[in-house]
């Protein structure tokens, strides 16, 4: 079962899969009868977090998370979900590739907790506090399939899906401006 934000992301996936099916939380703000249904959708058929890549998606994934941990998550990179005309972003804006690659890639939050980093480590790989920061961490991102996140969020997200220091330095690796 993929969760979404509303009926224009429901829209978009059936036009790449006719027979997926969705529950919409009908925005940000999920109270807590949707999060019982997610729930029991999840014991029954298991659950993918499908979700914007803006604020309100990040806060609906958020309160998902801290309820049912072991929820699976896909992601679409910003440029991914931005309208090509116009302005919007979301699921329903993305190319039927990008939904396909998001919804394979699709993750369920490490158990072990114990990655650690260097203290450094954002500021030795240019994660944080150069002038390609952003750019860098957008390749990370997406070369992972976390989500995009600030460099503040960087280490948490890592973290969350067990992600270790070299695993970083390898994606890295292939890092060109």
């Amino acid at each position: 079962m993929i969760v979404v934000e509303g009926r224009d992301d429901t829209r978009r996936l059936k036009e790449v899969f006719p027979d997926i099916e969705t529950f919409e939380t009908g925005g940000s703000a999920v109270d807590s009868t949707k999060l019982e249904q997610i729930k029991l959708l999840h014991e029954k058929r298991g659950v993918i977090v499908f979700t914007d890549p803006d604020f309100p998606g990040q806060k609906i994934r958020q309160t998902i998370m801290d309820s049912i941990p072991s929820v699976r998550h896909a992601y679409l990179s910003r440029s991914d979900a931005i309208r090509k005309k116009g302005r919007g972003l979301g699921v329903e804006h993305a190319s039927s590739e990008s939904i396909k690659s998001a919804l394979e890639s699709a993750m369920t939050p490490s158990k072990i907790k114990s990655t650690s980093f260097n203290p450094n480590f954002l500021i030795q790989y240019g994660l944080t506090g150069s002038s390609d920061s952003k750019k860098r961490r957008e390749f990370l991102s997406s070369s992972l399939g976390i989500g995009y996140v600030n460099g503040k969020q960087l280490k948490n997200r890592l973290k969350m899906f067990g992600i270790d220091e070299n695993r970083v330095i390898e994606v890295l690796s292939s890092y060109s401006d």
